[in-house]
């Protein structure tokens, strides 16, 4: 017996299917001669399962009581069941608790409907074939690496996934029974249907006008904007021309910020610029990101940074947002006490906490 699955189709069932009022992924599995073996007839299958994947225990089943599935694996059930559960389960350790699945025979020998919710369809799919990878494997007793299969699954959730200002309203919008439909792989979202629907991006509605977008999404025009009304702005310019701009950091003097116009979530930026060399640095920097080649040179400004968020017009929460450090002992390289600042609970890969792991990359260097 060769003991090979076969994928031979997913579905994305993005609203109420036949299975399920959630989103689901159905995938079509042949489990091949796997169909004349079920779990207890597998020599140490039941051992290497729960070994591998000791979270399922919390997996109640058909049994109804924790530890309900790995008594269905001990006492035999076939592998499409087997691949279910396990594909919401690394989905689980991926930070994407999901808990619906369901596997049914088609009516044709060996072939099965295994049908699981997902938060991401794209790691939903990944997590499919990850857990008939790991399955087969777990059957032949080869070598596997869980905390890699874990990691993709991480990798794929932060590229796909909604970012955490549209996973809070469509939360909120969930808790109040509204249905939503996601429009791309972005953040753009439908709101209800017909005639009551609202279309969100991130935090923007349809209620926001294409001039307040353009506004926002241009540091100049804001500053000026805000200049013109009498709010204190820091001095400087916006060019396309580096012999301009470092003409003015000679006459202005250091320290200064280099920034792209168009820029977003830090990318480009380079604060505390205090030399001929790091200006130039930066200006590269800042040109890389930005889409229109404009770039700001300002006086740097030093004092606390705060998020406001505006709803209604009404003032409703401000946070203080202080960059991610840590503190010398005298004994641990940066390195170590970035490693061990990186252990606190707190932290998480991308946004699946409510702080980030802190990452070494050229600022961090630059800063050193």
């Amino acid at each position: 017996m060769s003991n090979k699955m076969k994928i031979l189709q997913f579905r994305k069932l993005s609203g109420p299917n036949y299975w399920s009022l959630r989103p689901c992924i159905q995938m079509l599995l042949d489990i091949g001669d796997l169909e004349e073996l079920p779990t207890n007839m597998i020599d140490g299958f039941y051992e290497r399962f729960t070994e591998a994947l000791p979270t399922i225990h919390e997996h109640r089943c058909s049994v109804g009581k924790a530890g309900g599935f790995f008594q269905r694996v001990e006492e035999g059930t076939w592998m499409g069941h087997v691949v279910e559960h396990t594909a919401l389960e690394l989905q689980t350790l991926a930070g994407m608790d999901t808990g619906f699945g369901r596997t049914r025979e088609t009516g044709d020998t060996g072939i099965y409907h295994v049908v699981y919710s997902y938060i991401v369809s794209e790691v939903g799919k990944r997590a499919g074939e990850l857990s008939v990878d790991l399955c087969e494997k777990l059957i032949r007793g080869n070598k596997y690496d869980l905390d890699a299969i874990v990691q993709e699954l991480k990798e794929l959730r932060e590229r796909y996934k909604m970012g955490p200002s549209t996973s809070s309203i469509v939360d909120e919008a969930v808790s109040r029974g509204i249905p939503f439909t996601r429009l791309n792989r972005g953040s753009l979202v439908q709101l209800g249907y017909g005639t009551n629907q609202k279309r969100i991006r991130a935090t923007m509605t349809g209620e926001t006008s294409s001039l307040a977008v353009d506004f926002a999404g241009d540091k100049w025009e804001t500053k000026e904007l805000l200049e013109k009304h009498g709010i204190p702005v820091p001095k400087g310019m916006e060019t396309r021309n580096f012999e301009s701009a470092f003409e003015a950091a000679q006459r202005w003097g250091y320290p200064l910020v280099v920034k792209p116009t168009d820029g977003n979530h830090g990318r480009g930026i380079t604060v505390g610029v205090d030399n001929d060399d790091l200006f130039k640095h930066a200006w590269e920097a800042a040109k890389a990101q930005s889409k229109n080649g404009y770039i700001i040179v300002e006086a740097m400004l030093t004092g606390f940074d705060f998020r406001l968020l505006v709803i209604n017009g009404n003032l409703v929460a401000a946070a203080k947002r202080v960059p991610a450090h840590v503190t010398g002992d005298g004994k641990q390289t940066i390195q170590q006490l970035i490693d061990e600042e990186n252990e606190n609970p707190l932290r998480g890969y991308g946004h699946e906490n409510i702080l980030t792991e802190i990452d070494v990359d050229h600022q961090t260097k630059r800063l050193i």
